[in-house]
């Protein structure tokens, strides 16, 4: 029987990324499981950090984000509820070993969420994987309690389209009715997809209660995929620098608003793929692309995460809060057949 008196443990998961240039080809290795990186690609890789100023900011923010959250979850004056941990997927601190200090700090009780709005086997249940490898390798007897997805929060769909409009705000008045959203998340194997994966339509639910709330027309947003993976098979598309270019040829777009909804911080998919790489293709084809800030620490994203852990735990049974993240929207809204019908790439 869990001690009552104990703290509950919060474990957040985020996907980690390189400290400095050195790390890059370590931070590789993890993410292809030990399989070697042809030089090519780790000069390239490399030389994508070195654009955005030669790390990964992923830590920094996370750890805001945390701080942001246990604000919230233990407020000031009152006896501390919850514990923050923090894991990363491919970098240190590695959810295993969190997992491990988690065991030595007598935590009994937890709940781990992923600092990802969507769930795809290909995603966090990878995360979830390795917080039962870390129970395995530490002999630990956790008893965790797993927040899956959060696509349709309330408040995420709030801070989302607040992105929007503010970034729409920065065109000209007299020109905003022709400003063209897209709104991406990273790609996957279209095998995933037909394996009846939940990904792509939870990514198709944000993207539609995103632009209801930011009151898009239907014919000023549209879908993209992102940072596809370098695999010879096929990969959800259409990738962005590909999409915008074809938006000012096939529908004379000139003005576009790139939202990335599928990441809730800054990163290298982020500070390269979009304002470097998207941004040169708009560039070349006379399009304005502006790309609004990331939720990062924003308010409303870590009062959601802490809605999130206190719903958790009160469905684990461990306390009796009736904290819940409030729902934006109707179940989940299946992508429509035809929507990327031409989109996958090899």
């Amino acid at each position: 029987m869990p001690d009552q008196t104990k703290p509950i443990g919060v474990l957040f998961m985020a996907y980690g990324g390189p400290e400095s240039l050195d790390e890059i080809a370590g931070y590789l290795s993890d993410i292809r499981h030990g399989r070697p990186t042809t030089t090519a690609v780790l000069d390239e890789i490399t030389n994508n950090y070195r654009q955005i100023g030669g790390k990964s900011p992923i830590m920094g923010l996370t750890q805001a984000q945390i701080d942001g959250a246990m604000a919230a979850l233990n407020p000031p004056g009152e006896p501390a509820r919850f514990k923050a941990y923090l894991g990363m997927r491919h970098w240190a601190p590695w959810i295993e070993e969190t997992v491990g200090q988690m065991i030595d700090d007598g935590i009994e009780r937890a709940v781990a969420i992923v600092l990802a709005p969507h769930f795809s086997s290909m995603s966090i249940a990878k995360y979830q994987q390795k917080v039962k490898a870390g129970l395995d390798l530490y002999r630990g007897d956790i008893e965790f309690s797993y927040v899956d997805a959060y696509f349709d929060a309330d408040l995420l769909i709030e801070a989302f389209a607040d992105r929007v409009r503010e970034a729409i705000a920065e065109f000209p008045e007299d020109e905003r009715d022709d400003v063209h959203v897209v709104l991406s998340a990273h790609s996957l194997p279209v095998r995933v997809v037909t394996m009846g994966d939940p990904y792509q339509d939870q990514l198709w639910t944000t993207a539609r209660l995103i632009a209801e709330r930011a009151g898009l027309r239907e014919d000023q947003w549209s879908w993209s995929y992102q940072s596809e993976g370098r695999s010879p098979e096929p990969w959800l598309g259409p990738q962005l620098e590909d999409h915008i270019p074809a938006l000012h040829r096939e529908r004379g777009v000139d003005k576009v608003v790139s939202l990335a909804i599928g990441f809730v911080s800054d990163h290298v998919e982020i500070l390269y793929d979009i304002d470097i790489e998207a941004q040169a293709a708009a560039k070349e084809m006379g399009v304005t692309l502006v790309r609004p800030p990331s939720l990062n620490d924003d308010a409303r994203f870590t009062r959601l995460l802490a809605e999130l852990v206190e719903g958790q735990a009160a469905e684990a049974g461990w306390t009796e809060s009736d904290v819940r993240p409030a729902s934006a929207g109707e179940p989940t809204m299946p992508m429509p057949a035809g929507t990327l019908d031409a989109s996958a790439t090899a």
